[in-house]
């Protein structure tokens, strides 16, 4: 029987700071208006280790409910369904769900919700605002289904359904 591993804090900052710095690189170099763009993969180990993170899942209620979700998530869509107008208290109920030092980590279906809402959230002055890269479902493969390519299913994350 082998000894546990200890994990020392100082690795666990070493590993947050070396993920940070690279979403921070990828937003830098696509001139993106927040702080950062993750994988999920990485998203799912910053939840693990920083104890400010936060997944806000911004998809519709329906997707959730037909689709599934990432479990201890906060739900606040970006747009209501099924008109799918823009949700005009999105930033208002963000203020009032999350703590000031939160760092968030936005996720939609494909990531491009979960980027308007990352920066619109910077752009009110909240965050550090992360989206994570390709979503939930992630994208379209050559027959046009998702869940196969990338996303947050398709890396094996947990998720549940109905």
């Amino acid at each position: 029987m082998s000894a546990p591993r200890i994990i020392s804090l100082q690795w666990i900052m070493s590993k947050i700071s070396e993920l940070l710095k690279l979403a921070h690189q990828r937003a830098f170099d696509a001139n993106l208006s927040y702080d950062g763009a993750l994988l999920p993969v990485e998203a799912f180990s910053l939840l693990g280790e920083a104890d400010s993170a936060l997944l806000v899942d911004v998809r519709t209620k329906a997707e959730l409910d037909w689709v599934g979700f990432v479990p201890d998530a906060l739900h606040l869509e970006w747009q209501n369904y099924p008109a799918c107008q823009r949700n005009e208290k999105f930033i208002e109920l963000l203020r009032q769900a999350v703590p000031e030092e939160a760092l968030l980590l936005f996720l939609c279906r494909s990531g491009v919700r979960s980027h308007a809402a990352a920066s619109a959230a910077a752009a009110a002055g909240l965050g550090p605002c992360y989206n994570i890269l390709h979503g939930f479902e992630g994208d379209r493969d050559e027959q046009g289904h998702r869940n196969a390519i990338n996303g947050w299913r398709a890396a094996g994350l947990p998720w549940k359904q109905g």
